[in-house]
């Protein structure tokens, strides 16, 4: 009996199948090799193929079905995990309209700030606990007011995740946690935000049906299981969008647990059972995978668009070739603190965290005399670091306490330098676990098939790989250096 996982990002989809009975990994893979590409017509704009998803997802299951000797027939459910806020635009033959209009981009800015100023700041925090902001919704209201054929076209729109689980199951559909995501859920109604619709001028019609975040949400049919080499049949269960996964997968379900991950985007996730917003909605909450009127999980999410990306940057630019083990070894020859050399890691649309400005990436105090290429990799990864504090301090003043903090063991997680500098600057202890968001996403699908019969029998036996603590002798340089960073910052907005 197994489970198997996808987790569909910005840059690459992985595939995990899992072993429904010991709970382990039996293999695990990801396609392409290279970064998906991200298309940009004009700045601050960021689109991507749907297709190319799916026939990256079908390279995937390739892969992992030829590294085992697995019967699909005995893969008893399909979990999917994928990126946040995009928008998937679909016609009646559920056929794409345009392409997605992925997380990072922020053409929708200006119309998400006159909603929250136009409907009202009180009544959106209350409700939405956000601002419409550069989310769903708002792209949404981009496409109707600058492409209106292209908008007559729309049967409905979905999130990316909901356009995989569409293209196996034939039907269009998402979650309360979705709509969430999108910035279309009424906290205190406990229903789609209708007066946000009508304000957009959307037609509530355009909203997919709605299906649980655990349970079944189709079948695959048999043209998508002949493109997998799957068994028609096979039920998807469990469908979440990445962040809330990754707090999935790293069993944070709990209020006053928190998960960060630092991929293309980093963020900091923590769990609260109260319906809490950030009056600047610089940070923002979101249904929980585990949420129910019983005992109410909201997911407080702070991200940061440029961490993978600036590191990525710094290797295709300037690491003349290393990779990343060989950058993390010689920012290792810098001292904490980068001897005051400062990195602002922004530059990768418009920043949450920032009131939505988009300011840029920028190198601060580059002293010629001083410092190295080892100082540069270094700043970068302190200046990620850096920008996660900024945005859990926000969620320390909405009441969050974050003291323990899991992380998967990968990404920049793999840095020494980036995981000891985080445990220096926030405080908290570091446990980092060696999964990842395929692997969470066939844990849910498992509970989602009841399989599992709760979520405490999907992770038994779910212990950290690593375990890290604040160096004492290190924090105040951590301390010292994050002033430094936040002066300069504070300039820079």
């Amino acid at each position: 009996m197994y489970l198997l996982g996808y987790d569909s990002g910005t840059s690459s989809i992985k595939a995990t199948l899992l072993d429904g009975g010991t709970g382990l990994p039996v293999a695990s893979t990801s396609w392409p090799q290279t970064e998906m590409p991200i298309s940009s017509p004009q700045a601050g704009f960021a689109e991507q193929y749907p297709q190319l998803w799916w026939e990256n997802l079908k390279i995937a299951t390739a892969r992992l079905l030829k590294q085992t000797s697995v019967n699909p027939a005995d893969i008893k459910a399909i979990g999917i995990s994928y990126q946040m806020h995009g928008l998937v635009c679909i016609d009646r033959k559920l056929e794409v309209v345009r392409p997605a209009i992925i997380w990072c981009d922020s053409r929708a800015v200006g119309i998400g700030q006159k909603a929250f100023e136009q409907i009202g700041q009180d009544k959106c925090l209350k409700h939405l606990l956000n601002s419409p902001g550069n989310f769903t919704a708002s792209k949404l209201k981009w496409v109707k007011e600058n492409e209106p054929d292209n908008f007559k076209r729309i049967y409905k729109f979905l999130l990316p995740g909901d356009w995989l689980a569409m293209k196996m199951t034939g039907l269009p559909a998402t979650t309360t946690s979705g709509l969430s995501e999108m910035i279309l859920w009424d906290f205190l109604k406990g229903a789609a935000a209708g007066f946000l619709l009508d304000y957009y001028g959307l037609s509530a019609e355009l909203l997919a049906e709605q299906v649980p975040t655990f349970g079944f949400q189709g079948q695959l049919t048999a043209p998508a299981a002949a493109e997998l080499n799957l068994k028609a049949g096979t039920p998807v269960t469990y469908r979440a969008g990445d962040q809330p996964n990754n707090a999935l997968s790293l069993n944070v379900l709990r209020p006053g647990q928190a998960a960060t991950t630092a991929g293309t985007s980093g963020v900091i996730y923590g769990v609260s059972d109260k319906p809490t917003y950030d009056k600047l909605s610089r940070v923002n909450a979101f249904l929980h995978v585990n949420n129910s009127p019983q005992a109410p999980r909201n997911g407080i999410l702070l991200c940061v668009n440029g961490t993978g990306r600036l590191n990525s940057w710094l290797k295709h630019n300037l690491a003349g070739g290393k990779d990343y083990p060989e950058m993390n070894a010689l920012a290792g020859q810098a001292p904490a603190g980068a001897d005051g050399l400062i990195i602002l890691p922004y530059g990768n649309g418009a920043e949450r965290t920032l009131g939505n400005k988009n300011i840029g990436a920028s190198v601060h105090n580059l002293d010629l005399n001083i410092h190295t290429i080892a100082h540069i990799l270094r700043a970068g990864q302190e200046g990620i670091v850096f920008a996660l504090n900024y945005g859990l301090e926000i969620m320390q003043q909405m009441g969050l306490e974050v003291k323990t903090v899991r992380a998967g063991l990968g990404n920049m997680f793999l840095s020494d330098i980036f995981t000891s500098a985080f445990a220096g600057v926030t405080g908290a202890v570091v446990e980092l676990f060696r999964t990842d968001g395929a692997e969470g996403a066939a844990r849910g699908a498992g509970f989602g098939a009841g399989i599992y019969r709760s979520l405490d029998e999907a992770f038994a036996d779910f212990r950290p790989e690593k375990t890290v603590e604040p160096d004492t002798k290190q924090i105040p340089h951590y301390q010292q250096a994050y002033r430094r960073w936040k002066s300069v910052l504070s300039k820079a907005t």
